[in-house]
């Protein structure tokens, strides 16, 4: 890349990470909006726990996974700045639609179009970031990209919960589905699409290099590191506003009001300060960019059980911020080592596989299994049977985290 093309690299960076962050913070607030407005759907829609963990879930996530890996392709071969426009609007739309459903199942279509235009941001976003940061200077970028998760959570829980009180549900998803198409326009007029790196040879069919990727023992154990650590994950972002009122007996202004700053301030200190902290340990030896996070992981579940268990709200909500700080900070480092692991013409693949499995097993089984426990549990536990379910399901940090361990051990990265 010559001198005049490299500075014009750089330049552009900052701007395109700060687009890139508040698209993916869009992608987030769409998606965790139906966990802050979940006891009005479930009351208006006459659903159960079950049906509403498969909602928030797993219908979201069949399709997001299964429209994550040819979305990848594109994205791999196309301009990728135009793909991401193109489906802000879409799942923007689809938002506001999930406000105008009228039964379970019209919700439930609403929401599948949300997870098929979600499943193209962070394929794209992740593949822009490679080609427009330095290796040495990669999950710091993505660690910043991925506080989106949590700016967005904050939206949520905080703006969506407070909407959802004074407006009722439907009024929330038609208004958090409007802000899409404004920036969806900003990115389209002031983007360029970066020169990509030079490929090592001519692009290969999408299996070919699904099973080159899956091949590599320390990308396979990232991907199902990552997967399954994300089962507490997403079960926490999907049930802890329910944790809340249930054993708590808080509204949903009151679990915004709390959630938003432990999700939306935690998560992103967490998120930035693992990559940060991933980028000054891989100096010495890249491998301890990954350690780091399988570190962090199990440092958490002392604190979850901790929210889980203690009988004072505040102090429970108090031990709760640390478990987000710390279970969030694997997210940069994780990505980061998947950019590296794959050969510039298959990153966003390796992106979308990452994210495939992310959202496969841990969207997927998630919420649904806590909805399921929930109802197995409520005949001897009633409105408390949500507390043994995130329990159980905590326990995924310490699985998914051996994994983590084993990837950074297994990495031909020095």
């Amino acid at each position: 890349m010559s001198g005049s093309r490299e500075t014009e690299r750089v330049a552009r960076a900052p701007w395109a990470l700060v687009l890139l962050t508040l698209v993916y913070a869009l992608n987030f607030a769409d998606r965790q909006l139906l966990s802050a407005a979940l006891g009005q759907v479930k009351a208006e829609l006459g659903a159960s726990d079950t049906q509403m963990g498969w909602l928030t879930g797993t219908a979201f996530a069949m399709f997001y996974t299964v429209a994550g890996i040819p979305l990848a392709r594109l994205a791999d071969r196309g301009a990728r700045w135009r793909l991401l426009s193109i489906a802000l609007v879409a799942w923007s739309a689809f938002t506001s639609l999930s406000g105008l459903a009228r039964s379970y199942v019209q919700l439930a279509c609403a929401r599948i179009g949300v997870g098929v235009g979600e499943a193209a941001c962070s394929p794209c976003a992740h593949s822009l970031i490679a080609d427009l940061y330095a290796p040495a200077r990669r999950a710091t970028a993505i660690a910043v990209y991925s506080t989106g998760i949590y700016i967005g959570t904050y939206l949520a829980y905080d703006v969506g919960g407070e909407l959802c009180k004074a407006y009722g549900w439907r009024t929330a998803f038609v208004a958090f589905g409007a802000p899409g198409a404004v920036l969806a326009l900003v990115v389209w007029l002031t983007t360029r699409e970066p020169q990509r790196e030079a490929a090592a040879a001519a692009p290969a069919t999408t299996l070919a290099d699904l099973r080159e990727l899956l091949s590599r023992p320390a990308f396979f154990h990232l991907a199902l590191g990552a997967g399954i650590k994300s089962i507490a994950g997403y079960a926490l972002l999907g049930w802890v506003p329910t944790f809340l009122a249930r054993v708590h007996g808080f509204d949903s202004e009151q679990s915004g009001r709390w959630l938003g700053p432990i999700l939306g301030l935690g998560g992103a200190l967490g998120t930035f300060g693992g990559g940060w902290l991933a980028d000054r340990l891989g100096r010495t030896d890249a491998r301890r960019r990954l350690g780091s996070s399988a570190l962090a992981t199990v440092a958490a579940l002392p604190f979850l059980y901790a929210f889980l268990y203690l009988d004072d709200p505040e102090l429970a909500l108090v031990a709760y911020a640390p478990a987000v700080v710390l279970g969030a900070m694997y997210l940069g480092p994780a990505f980061a080592f998947a950019q590296v692991e794959a050969k510039p013409e298959q990153r966003a693949l390796a992106s979308a596989v990452l994210l495939f499995l992310i959202n496969l097993i841990g969207l997927g089984l998630g919420p649904w299994l806590t909805g399921f426990l929930n109802d197995t549990f409520a005949a001897t536990q009633g409105e408390h049977a949500v507390r043994t379910s995130l329990a159980i399901v905590s326990l995924t940090y310490l699985w998914g985290a051996l994994h983590l361990a084993h990837a950074a051990r297994l990495s031909r990265l020095r």
